[in-house]
């Protein structure tokens, strides 16, 4: 019975195996992984499916599950790194989970070169978006096999806090390999098509970044409470319910925010955009089902450090980040509908200076920018949390800057994390930090009376401690009455009437692009670039006299004296915001309408931020003179000054003394020997 018993057992053996060759596969899930002769992959060979992988006997030794496969022995140049991680990688040992897929994925072992049954005679070739590691590095592949801390990974501000504890995701789908995450984690190699859209063998289906999100956290209680460790500042810090981790040492303060708690209302996240098939831009048709991907590629990503899927073709001069951002939001036809082209606003006459590469930005930097005249998108925008400005109702920040970062108007240190006032953001740069310099590209700069410390640190200007000053940083002063002031700001035509005029005003309100959409145009709105100097909405002109000579003497640009509110006007960026048919009324000073009527700008007398110190001026209705155009009087050599009292100024402007009891008279150096000095009452 045994004999016979065992000879059955041939015999049936032998019937499957006849069927199985009779049966060739057609729709196996184990998709382009068939190298077999029959199967869907590039590459094909003799052998049975599970046979390039798997052998049932004489796999190598201690190598589970029955590996056949050559592995890989390659030491790779260089792992993923990034400014913003946590966890550092390690490479991966021979043997081990991932080291087995890299056997075919790093290049450099063929498929078909199998331990049992030697190297085997192949056809085609592996594609290369399917080689992770081509040149040795793994720079551009999602971090895998991390050094792990007392065998876990350690915690970090968005990722899954139970991925430290336990070692657990938030989906059963995904799992670590020992506490670790491993190329199995998000990829079931026995199984293509989970995710039908991609075809990676994703263990889940990742529409909606749901296989992203099963690590990375999008609410911010998921880190309440859990500590970290600050790299920057090396003090131990504590979530908030708000998402917000803050920290402080003896000399500064910072904090950690989780952007990604905002992510899942993001207009990113949101976006229904549909996405052309020629980028890699994910592969669920629309960026509101990519999600991540949109962004950020798993594999070969081209922009390194986070993983960015960077343009097709590389923007010259321009760093990574933007060139990210740029794949979008350059107006063309890479989403559909197409959305306002940023870039062209950047590529105006004023625009925002982006980054080189040589001089890049990353996200956990200081919040203070030191020595850099120039911006990358993040630094005013935070990618997973912004929001499409929808309602320009005013409000403290705009929705598009949602999640950025920004520094106090307070002390100049503190970060703000998120930043809660627009002005916070511009701090970053136009605040406290040092190696600031006036660019020629912007346009002339005046140079004020009264200053206090670094003339382009606009925190002392428009801060609560300036003697007067545009209402960006506080409310209104009611205590000066304000005749001019329109109830709306206009629109740029100068006719229709845009926002409702509140107690304070934006950045942008002035440094905006000049064709915004929220006061009527069609372009993208914030300062990202105008055909105006300074990278204001509108036309303002400056006073100014001619090169080299003295101040005081001619003012060569004097103006026509055209109160047309619209954009083209010389005074059109006041007019937004004060009738100046008001003003030619000197209903708020007595010689308003012939200082205009004679061509000189507003900015001969009044700064546009604020006056930070009085000095021999009173500071009041933000008059701090031009000392480029204004000069010493002659006569009297009193110093400059003005008193608020009277309005009565003691100067030399235009080749005329204005004395302190409110006469004006020819300059004796501009009137020839023959002539006599004249006086008027001013």
């Amino acid at each position: 019975m045994k004999i016979k018993a065992i000879l059955f057992s041939l015999v049936l053996t032998a019937s499957v195996a006849m069927q199985a060759q009779s049966s060739i596969p057609t729709a196996d899930v184990i998709g382009v992984h068939d190298l077999g002769s029959w199967g869907p992959s590039p590459v094909q060979g003799a052998l049975w499916t599970c046979m390039y992988c798997h052998a049932p006997h004489g796999g190598l030794h201690g190598v589970s599950p029955l590996w056949s496969q050559k592995l890989s022995t390659a030491t790779y140049t260089q792992l993923y790194t990034s400014t913003t991680m946590t966890n550092t990688t390690a490479q991966p040992a021979v043997g081990s989970s991932s080291n087995l897929c890299l056997s075919c994925h790093d290049g450099t072992v063929a498929p078909g070169q199998n331990t049992p049954y030697g190297n085997l005679k192949m056809r085609g070739s592996m594609n290369s978006q399917d080689l992770i590691a081509p040149s040795g590095s793994l720079q551009g592949v999602h971090p895998f096999n991390f050094q792990l801390s007392q065998g876990r990974l350690l915690a970090s501000d968005n990722i899954l806090a139970s991925l430290s504890s336990s070692g657990t995701t938030g989906s059963s789908a995904v799992k670590l390999v020992n506490g670790n995450v491993q190329c199995v984690s998000c990829h079931d190699p026995h199984v293509q098509n989970l995710d039908s859209s991609s075809g990676a063998f994703l263990v889940m289906d990742n529409t909606d970044s749901a296989l992203c999100l099963a690590c990375h956290v999008t609410t911010p209680t998921e880190i309440s409470g859990m500590a970290l460790r600050k790299k920057t500042i090396g003090t131990i810090a504590s979530a908030s319910s708000t998402g917000t981790i803050s920290s402080s040492s003896s000399n500064t303060t910072s904090s950690t925010y989780n952007a990604l708690s905002a992510w899942t209302t993001s207009s990113h996240a949101l976006s229904t955009n549909r996405v052309s098939k020629t980028v890699s831009l994910g592969k669920h048709g629309d960026l509101h089902r990519n999600g991540c991907a949109s962004c950020h590629k798993s594999h070969n990503a081209p922009g390194g450090a986070s993983l960015l899927t960077a343009p097709t073709q590389a923007i010259p001069n321009m760093d990574a980040v933007s060139q990210n951002c740029a794949t979008c939001h350059n107006g063309g036809s890479n989403i559909s509908p197409a959305i306002s082209n940023v870039f062209a606003e950047i590529e105006k006459t004023t625009g925002h200076p982006l980054p080189a590469a040589s001089n890049r930005h990353s996200r956990n930097e200081s919040a203070v920018l030191n020595n850099n005249r120039h911006a990358t998108c993040v630094d005013c925008h935070e990618p997973h949390a912004s929001k499409t400005t929808g309602d320009f109702t005013l409000t403290t920040i705009r929705p598009a800057q949602n999640g950025a970062r920004g520094v106090s108007a307070t002390d100049s240190t503190t970060v703000m994390s998120p930043a809660q006032n627009q002005y916070e953001t511009c701090l970053r740069c136009h605040g406290a930090s040092s190696g600031k310099k006036v660019e020629v590209q912007y346009g002339y700069a005046p140079t004020r009376l009264a200053v206090s410390g670094d003339p382009l640190n606009v925190i002392a200007q428009l801060g609560t401690a300036a003697k007067s000053s545009h209402p960006v940083m506080h409310d209104r002063n009611s205590a000066y009455a304000q005749p001019s002031l329109r109830k709306s700001l206009l629109n740029l035509d100068g006719q229709t009437v845009g926002r409702v005029m509140n107690q304070r005003i934006l950045c942008t309100d002035c440094h905006n692009s000049d064709d915004n959409r929220e006061f009527g145009g069609s372009g993208p709105n914030g300062p990202h670039g105008s055909k105006y100097t300074h990278i204001l909405e509108r036309r303002y002109e400056f006073s100014q006299i001619a090169s080299g000579a003295a101040p005081g003497s001619t003012i060569v640009n004097l103006l026509p004296a055209v109160t047309d509110p619209a954009a083209g006007g010389p005074y059109s960026l006041c007019a937004k915001c004060h009738d100046l048919g008001n003003v030619m009324l000197d209903a708020s000073f007595s010689k308003h309408s012939m200082h205009i009527k004679a061509g000189f700008s507003c900015s001969a007398c009044h700064t546009a931020h604020g006056t930070a110190t009085s000095g021999s001026i009173s500071g009041d209705r933000l008059i701090n003179f031009d000392l480029n155009v204004v000069g010493v009087n002659d006569v009297s050599k009193a110093a400059i000054s003005y008193t608020s009292g009277t309005n009565n100024c003691t100067l030399k402007c235009h080749n005329y003394n204005h004395n302190a009891d409110g006469t004006v008279a020819l300059s004796t150096a501009a009137t020839s020997s023959s002539a006599k000095s004249t006086t008027v009452k001013h």
